[in-house]
């Protein structure tokens, strides 16, 4: 991999070959998306972070949970704008497009998600995430119970401040080591 292909401003090339069950993983990433996200190729100088940050990404994106896979991009969109991290705004605001099937609704989310169509319960999600990435020391219970008020478990309050702490994190890294979206991204589900 040469450096003009890094995926970060960092000189961190990818481990060389990749251990066969890295390997997989972005074979099965190519064969879903069509390539392998720029942020796995980042963190895959080092396999052991990169297994840490997909086991965390794939429990809490893709495991089980009382909020859809879309309500997640939601909040990994909102969070992204807040931070203004190019990089998950648009990895992240293709998937809201892609698993809504309305290309508008990651626009509006990434611009300003109270202009987007989304229900009063999704608004109190987004609101509370929104809140956990600008002000997380002043959340109290009664923060908390405006999401019990809209239908939210303990748990799904749980998951959603652990995916809004995981894109605050994400986003801060991102911009941090300048990382770069994969081009395929932008025209994804318009």
């Amino acid at each position: 991999m040469s450096d003009a292909a890094l995926p970060t401003a960092l000189n961190l090339p990818m481990a060389d070959p990749l251990p066969a069950e890295t390997q997989r993983y972005f074979d099965i990433c190519v064969e879903k998306l069509g390539f392998v996200p720029n942020v796995l190729k980042a963190y895959a100088f080092d396999v052991v972070k990169l297994n840490a940050f997909t086991a965390l990404y794939n429990d809490l994106m893709l495991g089980d949970s009382g909020l859809s896979k879309l309500e997640r991009e939601m909040i990994a969109v909102v969070v992204s704008a807040i931070n203004k991290c190019f990089y998950c705004l648009v990895a992240h605001g293709a998937a809201v497009r892609q698993l809504s099937g309305d290309p508008a609704l990651g626009e509006m989310l990434v611009m300003n998600y109270r202009v987007a169509p989304v229900t009063e319960k999704q608004r109190a999600m987004l609101d509370f995430a929104a809140n956990m990435t600008t002000q997380s020391a002043a959340i109290e219970e009664a923060d908390r119970q405006v999401l019990r008020d809209h239908g939210f478990s303990d748990r799904d309050i749980w998951d959603i401040a652990n995916v809004a702490g995981f894109y605050n994190m994400s986003n801060r890294v991102a911009s941090a080591t300048a990382m770069q979206p994969n081009p395929e991204y932008h025209a994804q589900s318009r």
